[in-house]
């Protein structure tokens, strides 16, 4: 059996640091998105009436997405860093748009 290339034996590793690189950036986003909507619900952000029934409505979606794409990626045999990475996909994606979405609207100023 012949040795793994240097950059095959270092992909489970590099999986794991991109794996908790994004961690960190859907942690970040989730923090904007959580001030944008508390805001909002104080007057002081734009936000449409139906924020606080979508921050309830996109839970478990994404959790379920969540779910289904770690076990397919453990059954491909993936590694923990991919598992993560694919795990963390779905929900990225909606924090990344809240976040954005949210952003966007901009801070309420009463009175105008």
């Amino acid at each position: 059996m012949k040795p793994p290339k240097f950059s095959e034996a270092l992909q489970p590793q590099y999986d794991l640091i991109q794996g908790w690189s994004d961690m960190i950036t859907m942690w970040s986003e989730a923090q904007t998105v959580i001030t944008l909507r508390m805001l909002g619900m104080a007057g002081l952000w734009s936000v449409a009436k139906s924020e606080n029934q979508r921050m309830l409505a996109e839970k478990l979606p994404a959790i379920t997405e969540a779910m289904i794409a770690a076990s397919l990626a453990g059954l491909q045999g993936q590694t923990p860093g991919q598992i993560a990475q694919a795990t963390l996909r779905p929900i990225r994606r909606r924090t990344r748009q809240n976040s954005r979405r949210l952003t966007r609207r901009g801070p309420r100023i009463p009175g105008h």
